[in-house]
C-alpha cells in the first residue's frame, strides 16, 4: 500500500525516547517511503481534537539527525482520554455536547491521515485502539501504529518499552551526585524516591546501574570514603510487602555503623497506606483523567522520612526525587537501537496496512512484533523474584 499522508502524536508522561522517536519515524519514511507527507499533532490528543497540527517541512526532513539530540517531546505531549467526555469538555477541547472521539476522526478524515503513529505507554495505545475502531465502525479504515514509551516498563506483554533503559541509567548516575549530602549532615537519611506507580521495575533497575558503578571506583575508608557508606541500604518497590516495624532495627544498625542511611523508594511503594491515611483524615486525593492517583501530590517519600526518621535515630532527612531528571533525557545508544528499530518495523507494519503496537512481545520469544490492541494492558509488575534483583536484596541485607 502506498501511503499518501501519514500522522504522529506522542502522549502522556515524558520518557527518554520520544523526540528520538519522532525523528526515527520521519527518518523510516525518508528512506523507505520519501513521498509519504507527516503531520504532527501538537500535544497529542489535544492537537488532534483542536487541529494543531504542523507538517513536516523537506527542512524538517532533511534535519532530523537533530531529534536524536533531545530529550522530551518536540510537539509536546498531554494527558488526554478521549472517552472521557466530561473532562474532555471541562478542559474546553470539545464542546459541551460532541463526542471526542468522532471530532478526532473528523480531524483524521479532514487531514487524509491513513496511518497514525501513536508514541505513548498503555493509556495513549488503548485510546488510539478506541480511535481506531470508533473509525472502522463508520467506514473510515485507519491504520493506527502504536510505539511503546514509559520508564515503568510495566505494558503487557512488552518485554522491554521504549526509554526505560535510559531512565534507570541517568537516575543512577543522578543519586551519584545526590548521595554525598549523606555526608552534609551527621546521621542522614537520604531517600530517592523514584518513578513507578505500579510497578518497581526502574527502581530495581536504577539500583542495579548505580550499585554497578559504585564497583568501578576506589576507596578510602580510612578518610571517609567508604563503599558501604555510599551504597544502598533499602529497596522499597509496589510488589514487595511493606513491613516499617521490620526494617526499623536493621536500618538503625546501619544508621550507627555509617552515620547514614541510603533508601531507594519508587513512588508507587505503600502507596495503599497513604491514600488509606489521606481518606481518614477526609484529604482529597487528587486523579487524572485516566483515574489515577497524582502521586506528586502525595509525596511518597516525605512519607517514608516520616515513618523512619525518628524510629532509626535520624538527625537530619533529604528526599530527592530523580524522576523529572531521569524522564527528560536523550536516548542513550542501547535505547537509540531498539527506537531505530521499533520505528522500521512500524513504517512496514504500517505500509502492509497493519495495526497494533510495536514491541518485543514476551508471548513470541522476545521478538519485535506488531500486537493486537486488545492484548496491550498497564499494570505489569516487576518480577520479584528474579535472580539479579534477589542477589541485591541479600548483599545489602534487606533479605537473607
Amino acid at each position: 500500500m502506498k501511503l499518501k499522508r501519514v500522522g504522529i502524536l506522542t502522549a502522556g508522561g515524558l520518557a527518554p525516547c520520544l523526540s528520538a522517536a519522532i525523528g526515527a519515524l520521519i527518518e523510516a519514511y525518508n528512506e523507505v517511503s520519501p513521498k509519504t507527507e507527516i503531520i504532527c499533532y501538537r500535544s497529542g490528543y489535544k492537537g488532534l481534537l483542536l487541529g494543531d497540527k504542523v507538517m513536516v517541512t523537506n527542512e524538517m526532513r532533511q534535519n532530523v539527525a537533530i531529534f536524536f539530540n533531545y530529550g522530551g517531546s518536540p510537539i509536546r505531549n498531554s494527558r488526554v482520554k478521549l472517552t472521557n467526555v466530561r473532562d474532555c469538555v471541562r478542559r474546553g477541547y470539545v464542546a459541551e455536547d460532541a463526542n471526542p472521539l468522532e471530532i478526532a476522526a473528523e480531524q483524521l478524515m479532514q487531514d487524509g491521515i491513513q496511518v497514525l503513529h501513536t508514541i505513548g505507554g498503555d493509556d495513549t495505545n488503548t485510546a488510539a485502539a478506541d480511535l481506531a475502531k470508533f473509525l472502522e465502525q463508520n467506514d473510515y479504515k485507519l491504520g493506527v501504529i502504536g510505539l511503546t514509551k514509559t520508564v515503568d516498563n510495566d505494558v503487557y506483554p512488552i518485554t522491554q518499552s521504549l526509554g526505560a533503559t535510559t531512565a534507570a541509567h541517568e537516575g543512577a548516575r543522578f543519586f551519584e551526585n545526590i548521595v554525598a549530602e549523606s555526608t552534609a549532615n551527621p546521621r542522614m537519611l537520604l531517600i530517592h524516591e523514584i518513578m513507578g506507580r505500579n510497578c518497581g521495575w526502574l527502581t530495581v533497575a536504577t539500583a542495579l546501574e548505580y550499585r554497578l558503578r559504585l564497583s568501578e571506583k576506589k576507596f578510602l575508608p580510612e578518610l571517609g570514603l567508604s563503599k558501604k557508606a555510599l551504597d544502598i541500604h533499602g529497596i522499597y518497590i509496589p510488589e514487595m510487602e511493606l513491613n516499617i516495624e521490620a526494617e526499623v532495627g536493621r536500618l538503625r544498625r546501619v544508621m550507627d555503623s555509617y552515620d547514614c542511611v541510603n533508601l531507594f523508594v519508587s513512588e508507587g511503594a505503600g502507596i495503599g497506606s497513604i491514600v488509606r491515611e489521606m481518606e481518614a483524615q477526609k484529604r482529597e486525593v487528587a486523579r487524572d483523567a485516566f483515574g489515577h492517583i497524582k502521586l506528586d501530590t502525595i509525596n511518597p517519600g516525605q512519607w517514608f522520612a516520616g515513618e523512619f526518621s525518628e524510629k532509626i535515630g535520624a538527625e537530619k532527612n533529604l528526599v530527592q526525587k530523580s524522576g523529572y531528571f531521569a524522564r527528560s533525557a536523550k536516548a542513550n545508544p542501547i535505547d537509540l537501537r531498539m527506537i531505530r528499530d521499533s520505528a522500521e518495523f512500524a513504517m512496514k507494519c504500517a505500509n502492509e496496512g497493519k495495526s497494533g503496537v510495536i514491541g518485543y512481545d514476551e508471548e513470541n520469544d522476545n521478538k519485535l512484533s506488531c500486537i493486537n490492541f486488545s492484548r496491550i494492558k498497564g499494570g505489569k509488575p516487576f518480577n520479584i523474584k528474579d535472580p539479579e534483583f534477589l542477589a541485591m536484596m541479600r548483599d545489602i541485607g534487606q533479605i537473607s
